[in-house]
């Protein structure tokens, strides 16, 4: 049997209450909504969710707090057959909570960190262990940067592929992108951490490789994906067309499923093809963790597709 791909994800855990409108209210208006829902999210616990699904072995380091919401996202972790033995229970403050309003075919969220600020450098250094003798380590920006940086630090030393996930973005130092295997922000997120706003995306990947970022690979929801490396000339690849219900977390499938495909020893197209059918099966689903789908039906969707 086939070694599954160790795949361990540092980040957040939240849990996400959805409201459902027909559109956005202007600043200041007030509108009445449709549905409520609550579902448990995080950038981190979703991308940790994803792979497991996709068939990793996965460890998820993160932190909640000592509250009902902390313990339904670690029964659903365990459940979703993620490795939890090291997600902090922090008894002084609450778990993380997401404001997830969804109208339009889009979302807009709101993220309060809450336990998700405690995740400390002393804590990622005390597991150096579990972070080296992983296939792939992926991390987002939802925990403090300086557990981000300490992290990198940590896999760059042991020769283990990092993905950054950089959302919320913010911009970043050059010695942190260049000990980064692949950094995986939308058009948006680019535009925050190059400062440039309104650029061709080629001007965009040209800073992104001068602040010292090796590969990018850039979501750009219903367009697709467009992937660079330095002295190489962009590839774009088109999004798979589905109708959709709920795009809240389509980019943690896209960068687990992603992650899963690197770990595996695959080239970086494929893994982009393989990304990009996660995430569209991702959209046909309302939540985040409740929408992402399984190895089998990602790999059923692509043989239809080639059929």
């Amino acid at each position: 049997m086939q070694r599954k791909p160790k795949v361990t994800v540092i980040g957040s855990a939240n849990v996400d209450l959805v409201i459902e409108t027909d559109r956005f209210p202007s600043p200041g208006e007030t509108i009445l909504g449709n549905t409520f829902h609550q579902f448990l999210g995080g950038k981190g616990a979703n991308q940790a969710v994803a792979a497991s699904r996709l068939g990793a072995d996965v460890t998820f380091i993160g932190s909640v707090g000592e509250d009902i919401f902390g313990q339904q996202i670690v029964d659903n972790l365990r459940k979703e057959k993620v490795n939890v033995e090291h997600v902090l229970t922090i008894p002084t403050v609450s778990s993380g909570i997401a404001n997830i309003q969804v109208a339009e075919n889009d979302n807009i969220i709101t993220v309060i960190p809450g336990a998700n600020a405690n995740l400390t450098e002393e804590y990622i250094q005390s597991l150096s262990a579990v972070i080296v003798a992983s296939d792939i380590v992926v991390l987002q920006l939802e925990i403090p940067l300086e557990a981000v940086t300490i992290a990198i630090e940590i896999a760059d030393k042991g020769n283990v592929p990092v993905i950054l996930n950089p959302a919320p973005a913010v911009p970043l130092p050059e010695d942190l992108l260049r000990k980064v295997t692949f950094i995986t922000p939308n058009e948006t997120e680019m535009a925050i951490l190059t400062s440039n706003a309104g650029q061709d995306f080629s001007v965009l990947f040209q800073q992104m490789f001068a602040l010292g970022s090796k590969s990018v690979v850039m979501t750009y929801g219903k367009h697709g994906v467009i992937y660079g490396e330095r002295q190489r000339e962009l590839q774009n690849y088109p999004a798979l067309t589905v109708q959709a219900i709920d795009t809240t977390g389509a980019g943690d499938t896209f960068n687990a499923a992603f992650a899963v495909c690197i770990a595996c020893g695959k080239s970086v197209e494929e893994a982009i093809v393989y990304a990009n059918a996660a995430a569209a099966l991702s959209i046909t689903k309302l939540g985040a963790q409740t929408g992402m789908p399984t190895e089998d039906e990602v790999n059923r969707f692509l043989k239809r597709l080639s059929d």
